[in-house]
């Protein structure tokens, strides 16, 4: 009997040792799979060279599949629909939450969220962390230092909206003379227009949630600050090439072109921008290129940092199995802790908030963490709180066009009844109300 017993354990000690051994495979689905909803078609390329190495080391499957430009939410709510959805997905702002908020594990506690240097970046709602932001952006003025020299300026003069002012209309007063003007055309075109409707509003919405400790989507805005809004929007338009009557067709390829072939000093974009400005397209030197804040006019702007922030952010899908969870939150702390992946990081996003994040070559950068070391308040992303976005930034750059072509104050009110009453409109259809 004894015997008959020691063969049926070392029977099962040997289908146990075989059994284990399937689970270093990716062919066993106990183990776990990783399927990544990849949002930065840019990026495709970088994810899955990174997806094949784990795989290669680790034995699990990882799939990555990235959506075209432009199309990640119908994407999304397709692959969500079947039956092996994504386990790892983008859920980068607060209306991303009202669709799939129930999809995203509370990341709590997790071994990837201990890895982060900073909490500023994540999306938490009712005390659980959703999502967290994989890396951030800034966007704000580029300068071409080398340009700003040759028109005997330089950028220690500029400090706030006055300065920026002064300097960028003696260099517009000189263009033909120096074969250049202050700002790249302020296009208005939909491959242009967000970066008025979006990031250009940032700056009014960021000072009058900042004054009303606003720190969620709000019903309604008042659009205290939207006369600052103006007058940058009218710098912008007095002192570059573009006539104001034609931004609707300038597109942002065209606005890039002319910054980087050296027709523009000024040009308000972002740190995304950096490769390329640099890249064989301009090949601009760095050493030329700074970014500087957004000067409207608010009393204290001199004491500001550049506009920083994030939609990249990732979440766990809270529907697939425990196993699957378990595999893309190991696959996301590699991707945050190992060579292969913080310099796969650092090449494509730039500063990640995460604690062995390596160091980018990106100036931009460089101008945003020494004004964050030097105690400039950093100027946060609020337009994440847009409801409704894209339909509440046609309607705005529908009035800010109108009014760029015919610069009157009944013009204007248009934009501001755009900003805000758009703004409680795009809230109520939203919610449902």
């Amino acid at each position: 009997m004894r015997k008959v017993l020691a063969i049926l354990l070392t029977c099962s000690l040997a289908v146990g040792a075989l059994a284990g051994c399937a689970g270093n495979t990716g062919g066993n689905t106990a183990a776990g799979k990783v399927y990544y909803l990849n949002a930065k078609p840019e990026a495709d390329g970088a994810w899955q060279a990174l997806a094949k190495q784990y795989t290669e080391e680790t034995g699990v499957e990882v799939k990555v599949v990235t959506a075209a430009s432009g199309t990640y939410s119908d994407t999304l709510t397709a692959e969500m629909a079947k039956s092996a959805p994504p386990t790892m997905f983008h859920c980068g702002n607060e209306q991303d939450l009202l669709s799939w908020g129930d999809y995203c594990l509370d990341l709590t506690g997790t071994e990837v969220l201990a890895e982060m240097s900073t909490d500023e970046f994540n999306l938490v709602s009712d005390g659980a962390v959703k999502s967290i932001g994989f890396c951030y952006e800034a966007f704000g003025i580029i300068v071409n230092k080398a340009l700003l020299m040759e028109a005997d300026h330089s950028v220690d003069e500029i400090k706030d909206f006055a300065s920026l002012k002064a300097v960028a209309e003696d260099i517009h007063s000189r263009a033909s003379e120096l074969g250049f003007d202050a700002f790249a055309s302020a296009g208005l075109d939909s491959s242009s227009s967000w970066r008025f409707s979006g990031h250009l509003a940032n700056m009014p919405l960021f000072y009058e949630f900042r004054d009303d400790n606003v720190t969620s989507q709000p019903a309604s805005i008042t659009g205290a600050y939207l006369d600052h809004y103006r007058d940058i929007w009218d710098l912008y338009l007095n002192n570059s090439s573009a006539s104001p009557t034609s931004l609707t067709t300038v597109t942002g390829d065209m606005s890039q072109a002319e910054f980087g072939t050296g027709k523009a000093v000024f040009w308000q974009q972002g740190s995304w921008e950096y490769a390329n400005l640099t890249g064989e397209q301009y090949g601009m030197d760095p050493k030329d290129l700074t970014m500087i804040p957004i000067y409207c006019g608010v009393a204290g702007e001199e004491n500001a940092g550049l506009c920083c922030g994030t939609e990249q952010r990732w979440a766990v899908n809270s529907k697939v199995s425990e196993a699957d969870q378990k595999a893309t939150l190991d696959f996301m702390k590699w991707v945050v802790t190992s060579d292969a992946g913080t310099a796969m990081m650092a090449e494509q996003f730039g500063p990640c908030p995460f604690q062995n994040a390596k160091e980018p070559e990106n100036v931009f950068f460089a101008d945003a963490n020494e004004r964050m070391a030097n105690g400039n308040y950093t100027v946060t992303w609020v337009f994440n709180y847009t409801p409704n976005v894209d339909s509440w930034r046609a309607t705005v750059v529908s009035a800010l066009a109108a009014y760029s072509a015919d610069r009157t104050d009944s013009n204007w009110e248009a934009v501001k009844t755009a900003f805000v009453d758009g703004w409680a409109n795009e809230y109520k259809i939203q919610h449902g109300g």
